[in-house]
């Protein structure tokens, strides 16, 4: 959405001012004075190769997005597409599909592209996910790395990502499920 586009926006203007800004300042150095860099040392892993098996089929991960999302699934059965989600997660998956319906970003569409094995998770999956939620003639899009991991032969929404995507929910609900009392003012 445009809150990418303007956090990208804004780190552009501050890379740019404080470029702008170091060159403002007057030069006190000497020139013959020699520039000292201090010396780091780097610790280089190499990523653990890619499982011998294919990728996962899109639809093998977007359907798991759109159970997820789906306010018919009670969460106690959505406990399972999420990595180490228990039992206590499941009110938190329900608050996160009614989130969604309730602020209008019903129906929802996805569509993972770009499938590549993780690099840091041996076994795990990114996808770019494609978001396009609500209708009519200005349905909100945006676009979301995810991470999935494979359990069994299904596929679970890392803990990590599930995490980002239920305060997302939390924020476009404003952390309510239901919607907020209008305060009696007293005489």
């Amino acid at each position: 959405m445009n809150r990418n586009r303007i956090a990208v926006l804004s780190a552009a203007t501050v890379t740019v001012a404080a470029l702008g800004l170091s060159g403002c300042g007057g030069d006190d150095r000497q020139a013959d004075k020699p520039v000292t860099v201090p010396s780091t040392s780097a610790v280089v892993t190499t990523p653990a190769p890619p499982p011998a098996h294919p990728l996962p089929a899109p639809e093998a991960l977007t359907g798991v997005l759109y159970r997820l999302a789906d306010v018919n699934v009670p969460g106690a059965e959505k406990v399972g597409l999420v990595e180490q989600a228990t039992p206590d997660d499941a009110e938190a998956l329900d608050k996160f599909g009614r989130a969604l319906a309730d602020n209008g970003f019903t129906p929802l569409n996805f569509e993972a592209t770009d499938l590549a094995w993780s690099e840091n998770d041996s076994g795990n999956v990114i996808a770019t996910v494609h978001v396009t939620a609500g209708e009519g003639d200005a349905p909100g899009q945006f676009t979301f790395p995810m991470e999935f991991t494979p359990k069994g032969p299904d596929w679970q929404l890392t803990r990590n990502t599930a995490d980002m995507l239920l305060e997302m929910g939390a924020a476009a609900g404003g952390g309510q499920s239901e919607p907020a009392t209008t305060p009696t003012p007293t005489p």
